[in-house]
C-alpha cells in the first residue's frame, strides 16, 4: 500500500500511473522568473498605490518571503519519505523544483519592491517580527511539524498523522493561505495595478493548483486502500484544523487591511476564506463547514483569464510546447 514503509524503486509494472501522468503534466508547465517584467510595478509602487494599499502589499510580500520555504522543508522532511511510490516521488521531485522557483520569484519580488537593504532584511525576518505572519508559521509547525521525527508509518495513528500533515500542507497552506494571497494580488490586478506581480502569480497559481491535485490524489488513494483511517476522529481533527486556518488567515487579513483598502473588507475576506475552506473540504469528500459564498467576482473569473492568457501567450510563456487539453478546474 501507498503508506507502507520502504522505498520501492521500480517503475515497471507501474502501480500508480496517475502520479506519473501528473509528473509529465508538470513538466509541460515550465516557466522562469526571468520572463516576468516588473517595470510597471515599480511605477505603481512609487506613484499609484495608496498608503493603505502599500501597507497591504508590503505585508503580503513579507509572507511570500518565507511561505514557500516552509512548504519545501515539509516536502523533504515528511512527504518524500512516507509516500512509497516511485511515480509519486518523481512528482514530488518536480514539485520541489517548482517550490524553489517560487522562492526565487519571491526573492526577486522583494529585491525589486524593497530596494532598501534594511527594510528588505526586516521583510525576510517577518516570521519572527510580524505577529500575523508568525501566527501563520506557528499554525504550520503545529500541524505539519508533528511528524518531523516520524521515521515510518506503521500504525493507524501514525498514518493519520501523515494524512493530517498532507491535508494541512495541501488544503490549508497551499489551498487556503496562498489562495488568500492570490486574492489580494488579483484584486490589485482588477484595478490595473502591479501587473508583474500578477503575471508571476499566474504561474504560481497553476503550480499550486497542480500540487493540490496531486496531494488530494494521494489522499484518495490512501482512502481506497485503507478506508478505516478516515473515521470520525480524523474528520473532527480536519475540521478543527480548517477552523484554525480560517481564523489564522483572518488575523493576517486584519493586519493587511488595517489602513482601510477601498473595495476590500474584513467581512468579504472572511466570507472568501470560508468559501475556499469549504471547497477544500469538498476536495476531501467532506461536507461544507461554513456555507459562505464567494464575494469576489474577480476570483470567479480567474480560471477564465488563465485560459485566455494561455492561448494568447503560449509561445512566449511556455518553455516547452503544451499539447492536449488545458483545464483549470479548481473551484473558487
Amino acid at each position: 500500500m501507498l503508506l507502507d514503509p520502504g522505498f520501492k524503486l521500480t517503475l515497471r509494472p507501474m502501480e500508480y500511473p496517475a502520479f506519473y501522468d501528473m509528473y509529465r503534466d508538470a513538466i509541460k508547465n515550465t516557466w522562469t522568473v526571468e520572463e516576468i517584467d516588473f517595470s510597471t510595478d515599480i511605477v505603481d509602487l512609487a506613484n499609484r498605490l495608496t498608503p493603505a494599499e502599500g501597507h497591504m502589499i508590503a505585508r503580503l510580500v513579507a509572507f511570500f518571503a518565507t511561505g514557500d520555504s516552509i512548504v519545501s522543508n515539509n516536502l523533504v522532511l515528511n512527504l518524500y519519505k512516507h509516500i512509497n511510490s516511485p511515480e509519486a516521488r518523481m512528482y514530488l521531485s518536480r514539485q520541489l523544483y517548482e517550490e524553489a522557483l517560487h522562492v526565487q520569484f519571491y526573492l526577486t519580488l522583494l529585491d525589486t519592491y524593497i530596494p532598501d537593504e534594511d527594510e528588505r532584511a526586516e521583510a525576510f525576518a517577518a516570521v519572527d517580527n510580524i505577529p500575523s505572519i508568525s501566527n501563520k508559521a506557528d499554525f504550520c509547525y503545529k500541524w505539519i511539524g508533528s511528524i518531523n521525527k516520524l521515521e515510518a508509518t506503521h500504525t493507524h495513528e501514525e498514518r493519520k498523522g501523515f494524512l493530517l500533515n498532507l491535508i494541512c500542507f495541501a488544503g490549508c497552506i497551499e489551498g487556503l493561505f496562498f489562495f488568500a494571497a492570490f486574492a489580494y494580488v488579483y484584486f490589485m490586478r482588477s484595478k490595473g495595478l502591479l501587473n508583474g506581480l500578477a503575471a508571476g502569480t499566474n504561474w504560481v497559481f497553476r503550480d499550486e493548483s497542480a500540487h493540490m491535485s496531486f496531494a488530494f490524489e494521494v489522499i484518495n488513494t490512501v482512502r481506497d486502500e485503507q478506508p478505516e483511517l478516515f473515521d470520525e476522529d480524523l474528520e473532527a481533527r480536519v475540521i478543527e484544523m480548517f477552523e484554525e486556518a480560517v481564523e489564522c488567515e483572518l488575523m493576517f487579513a486584519e493586519d493587511l487591511l488595517e489602513g482601510g483598502v477601498s473595495g476590500l473588507s474584513l467581512k468579504d475576506m472572511r466570507a472568501y476564506l470560508e468559501f475556499v475552506a469549504d471547497q477544500r473540504l469538498a476536495n476531501l469528500g467532506m461536507a461544507p463547514r461554513f456555507g459562505s459564498k464567494n464575494p469576489f467576482a474577480f476570483m470567479e473569473l480567474q480560471d477564465v483569464q488563465e485560459l485566455s492568457n494561455f492561448f494568447e501567450r503560449k509561445v512566449s510563456a511556455y518553455q516547452v510546447s503544451v499539447t492536449g487539453e488545458v483545464a483549470f478546474d479548481e473551484a473558487f
